[in-house]
């Protein structure tokens, strides 16, 4: 099995199960519209805090293909994930008022579906 190790770094599929494909979809799915929704609102730091949680998602995806630490991404990813649904919801519904679900729109949809699939997995990979 070739592991990110003093050996150098390489990809390590062999031992991916497809829960842990389902995890990387969700992840570069969540990437994704992060990605997408914080190019379109940089320079504001609304937009910087969404590139670098798309690029939080990637980082997490390409450590668990290096499989490099695993088990402690997953545990990194439930919070970091469960805080992305939860400022969602508090900016969102809270702060700016709009109606839930009525006002959760398509890449919203997407993105927490994605999200909670991820949260999920992760927890059934730490078990």
């Amino acid at each position: 099995m070739a592991t990110a190790d003093s050996r150098g770094l390489s990809v390590d599929v062999s031992s991916l199960t497809g829960l842990h494909w389902l995890g990387i979809v969700a992840a570069v799915v969540s990437a994704a519209v992060h990605l997408l929704l914080g190019v379109r609102m940089l320079p504001s730091a609304m937009g910087v805090s969404f590139v670098l949680a798309g690029l939080g998602f990637l980082g997490a995806v390409a450590l668990v293909l290096l499989d490099y630490r695993r088990r402690a991404v997953y545990a990194v990813g439930i919070p970091f994930t469960l805080v992305q649904i939860l400022l969602w919801y508090y900016v969102n519904f809270v702060s700016l008022g709009k109606s839930f679900p009525a006002d959760v729109g398509t890449l919203g949809a997407v993105d927490k579906l994605a999200q909670v699939v991820l949260v999920g997995v992760l927890i059934a990979l730490l078990r």
